[in-house]
């Protein structure tokens, strides 16, 4: 196990052929267990520590950025090869090397789960929604969040809707029990709080452009409907994917029904 996150990086880049996103780094550093942590935005904290070490190590800095959100090694095979191509990409390269901001946008979503389970829920008046950055990183109860929200039978979309004033998470509560709910078995959700290290959601200053907040809108479209003829998701979408975590209630319920079927099972046997 490395003792850093920046060592940890430089050797998921060092074992790659190919120059990789900072959500895949993190992904790569959790799951061969180079690194250890109990955060709940690992992807966050590595395009932090790539785009930081860019910033203030200046030419010193082992990374390279390739791309949004993409680096390699700098003096490694895999940059070489980028810095070779034809000009127009080794110029682009060369102007991402000079930036010295951080990867950020100014989009107002900040994190999102798509074609969330309606099962895998505990449905109640302060109902708790986890989901997890990645398989190995820390869950977070997005059950307070705020933002936009689409209601799926399937992958067939049957209401869209906004949560500002409730959470999103007794938003959705209300539409089991309303006329809604028997017609929707999945949800997606986009979120207007960002999520801390801890795991915990909080307000950000909205500092957005017109332009920003245009692009921001088609991206979310383009994220949610996946219409045939956008062969990308939405290029200003930088927001931060949770996949869905079921409820721990949930979870227990199902080793409690697996322990009474064993014991009647013995039972039977005996």
């Amino acid at each position: 196990m490395e003792k850093s996150w920046k060592n940890a990086i430089k050797k998921v880049l060092a074992e790659s052929s190919a120059p990789l996103h900072y959500t895949e780094i993190s992904e790569q550093i959790l799951s061969r267990g180079y690194y250890e942590t109990d955060g709940a935005t690992p992807a966050a904290t590595v395009s932090a520590q790539l785009t930081s070490s860019i910033k203030h190590d200046g030419e010193k800095s082992p990374f390279i950025r390739v791309g949004k959100g993409i680096f390699a090694l700098k003096n490694s095979p895999v940059a070489a090869t980028v810095l070779d191509s034809p000009p127009t990409l080794k110029q682009k390269t060369q102007e991402k090397l000079a930036e010295i901001d951080v990867e950020s946008s100014d989009s107002i979503i900040h994190s999102f789960g798509m074609y969330w389970q309606r099962d895998l829920v505990v449905w109640r008046n302060d109902t708790k929604m986890y989901g997890k950055q990645q398989a190995l990183s820390k869950p977070v109860d997005f059950g307070k969040q705020k933002g936009i929200y689409i209601l799926y039978d399937h992958h067939t979309v049957v209401y869209v809707g906004r949560t500002i004033d409730r959470p999103l998470g007794k938003r959705l509560f209300e539409h089991t029990v309303d006329r809604l709910g028997s017609r929707w078995n999945r949800f997606s959700w986009f979120g207007l709080l960002d999520v801390t290290q801890a795991g915990d959601l909080r307000e950000t200053v909205l500092n957005t452009s017109l332009a920003a907040l245009v692009a921001t809108l088609e991206a979310l479209l383009i994220e949610a409907l996946e219409p045939p003829q956008n062969r990308k998701r939405g290029d200003d979408f930088s927001a931060i994917e949770y996949i869905q975590d079921i409820d721990p209630e949930l979870k227990e319920r199902e080793i409690q029904n697996t322990l009474r079927s064993i014991e009647q099972k013995m039972r039977g046997g005996s």
